[in-house]
């Protein structure tokens, strides 16, 4: 496994306001970001980014409670594409546009972007698209390819430190992470503590069964990953088909046992300690 090299993000607050409007730049990159609120889209609609050509990300809340809808697209200019939305589209709360300080990216490129975009959302299943069609990749040079998917992996780098994290996969961990397991009916989850997600492994089992008194919020969500094909019906359980992530251990826990339960004293190492165990120790350890 290659290391993974820590690199540097610049965000910039032309307001003032942490939750505003945000330019983010990456050390050695070309690229600039700007992201920002729907509410401050008539300050932003003057920032000189928005008057280049771009790839852009709108997102909101979505049909359903736990997966966000999210639009992609592409502009020449990207004000006039965000324009159109800021009139026509109701469902965003947030965007995201990306161009290119030295103005190195064409139309060729953006569309490029866009359709990786939109692949890499597909495959993550962590939102809603609302693109109406499904762009596909414009034919380009192996060289202009090179460029625009070394564009693509500093923009992929940006986006999770101001929150957005819809085309990523989970990463395989790094360190000594300790793998955690869940006993189920039907079968056995394996899991383990990302950075800001609780990842269950591939091939995990989780219970068809259902209590009562397991939160309807909870089994919306149990009822979301068998519409999204993340978890398929089997003879005797359901079962992940993707590393998934999950916001707390309790919830992964609760989805994949169909009842209320405490992540942290559900989920166990192979030793058969519990993961309020292992984090207790690494304290005292400390």
């Amino acid at each position: 496994m290659h290391e993974r090299l820590g690199f540097s993000v610049r965000i910039f607050v032309p307001f003032g306001e942490p939750e505003g409007p945000r330019v983010v730049e990456k050390s050695g990159w070309t690229g600039q970001g700007l992201v920002f609120p729907r509410s401050r889209f008539a300050d932003i609609r003057r920032r000189e980014e928005l008057r280049r050509t771009g790839v852009y990300v709108l997102w909101g809340p979505g049909n359903s409670e736990h997966l966000p809808s999210v639009c992609v697209g592409e502009g020449d200019v990207v004000l006039r594409q965000l324009d159109d939305h800021a009139k026509t589209t109701d469902f965003w709360t947030h965007g995201a546009a990306f161009t290119s300080k030295d103005l190195s990216l064409n139309k060729t490129h953006i569309q490029y972007l866009e359709a990786r975009l939109v692949e890499l959302a597909a495959e993550a299943k962590r939102c809603e698209l609302d693109n109406t069609n499904l762009p596909q990749r414009p034919t380009l040079s192996d060289a202009d390819r090179a460029d625009a998917e070394l564009y693509l992996v500093d923009m992929l780098r940006c986006l999770p430190v101001v929150g957005v994290c819809f085309f990523e996969k989970p990463q395989e961990p790094t360190g000594t992470i300790p793998d955690l397991f869940l006993n189920v009916k039907g079968g056995r989850a394996r899991a383990y503590e990302g950075a800001s997600d609780f990842i269950v492994r591939a091939g995990s089992h989780a219970t068809k069964e259902e209590v009562a008194a397991l939160r309807p919020s909870l089994s919306e969500l149990r009822k979301t990953l068998l519409a999204q094909n993340i978890l398929k019906e089997t003879s005797t359980a359901y079962q992940l088909c993707q590393d998934y992530g999950f916001s707390s251990p309790s919830t992964a826990a609760a989805v994949f046992l169909g009842r209320p339960a405490n992540g942290r004293l559900e989920w166990k190492d192979a030793e058969g300690r519990s993961l309020k165990e292992i984090q207790e120790a690494v304290v005292e350890e400390g």
